[in-house]
């Protein structure tokens, strides 16, 4: 049995065609939009709506954690965009369908999906087609192994589209109870796992994620969310902990073979 295994897509439709050539299916953990791409800041919704320029800007408050700064200047452009006040969900919600129309297009069959802290998830059954299964806090039989799926990210300042609260994640968590492969998009709770050697902060990792780690040792957990991480694998106990790597730069996925 072969599983190609990819994360933080964000936008690369080009090579998620070929992500499953040679596989026997395919795992995405999440993170398919791309809002803004901190490497080519013309790329994304938001480049694409106000400007490199201004996308330049908004990476550099980001990155120097001034938060308010940031949405701030996100503030006015759309308040520039659609007034004061006005409904800016039109606008996203278009160029999300656009991305996903192409990346959901690309998964092969069959594909096993949860959701990454920037996804739209209820824009998902518009466009997951028969061959491709959406899980969150679900588990299927892959090849004889059981994976569990966990989807989204923890609330952060960031504030992204799909980050839920640690008692809601928890939950999703122990509805899988004990499997061969833990998938999630955000990693457990470990520093080396959840910093960013580039960014050079912290992003948030699972504590609930960690103790299932420890309580029912699954052989792997896989992950991404962090693009650039100090650790790209450890064990915990029995089980090999794995960033599966940022699928947007690298274009690879990652391969279990069994």
């Amino acid at each position: 049995m072969r599983v190609h295994v990819v994360s933080d897509v964000h936008g690369n439709s080009r090579d998620l065609a070929s992500a499953g050539d040679g596989a026997d299916a395919l795992v995405c953990l999440g993170d398919l939009v791309l809002f803004l791409d901190y490497a080519d800041h013309s790329r994304g919704i938001f480049p694409d709506l106000f400007g490199t320029e201004h996308a330049h800007r908004l990476v550099e408050l980001r990155t120097a954690r001034r938060f308010e700064e940031a949405r701030t200047l996100s503030r006015r452009l759309w308040d520039e965009a659609v007034g004061p006040g006005g409904d800016r969900s039109t606008l996203i919600e278009q160029a999300v369908r656009r991305q996903y129309a192409a990346l959901f297009a690309a998964f092969p069959t069959p594909t096993y999906a949860t959701y990454g802290n920037v996804d739209l998830p209820h824009l998902w059954p518009e466009f997951a087609g028969p061959g491709t299964r959406v899980l969150d806090g679900e588990r299927v039989e892959i090849g004889g192994r059981v994976f569990g799926f966990v989807g989204g990210g923890l609330t952060t300042p960031m504030r992204t589209p799909y980050e839920i609260g640690d008692e809601e994640y928890a939950a999703k968590v122990e509805a899988l109870g004990e499997v061969d492969v833990l998938c999630s998009h955000i990693p457990p709770d470990l520093p080396e796992l959840c910093y960013d050697v580039v960014a050079r902060r912290f992003e948030r990792g699972s504590s609930a994620l960690l103790a299932a780690i420890r309580r029912t040792r699954p052989r792997y957990s896989l992950f991404g969310h962090v693009h650039q991480p100090l650790a790209p694998r450890m064990r915990v106990g029995a089980t090999e902990c794995v960033n599966v790597g940022h699928f947007n730069s690298t274009g690879r996925p990652l391969v279990l073979q069994w």
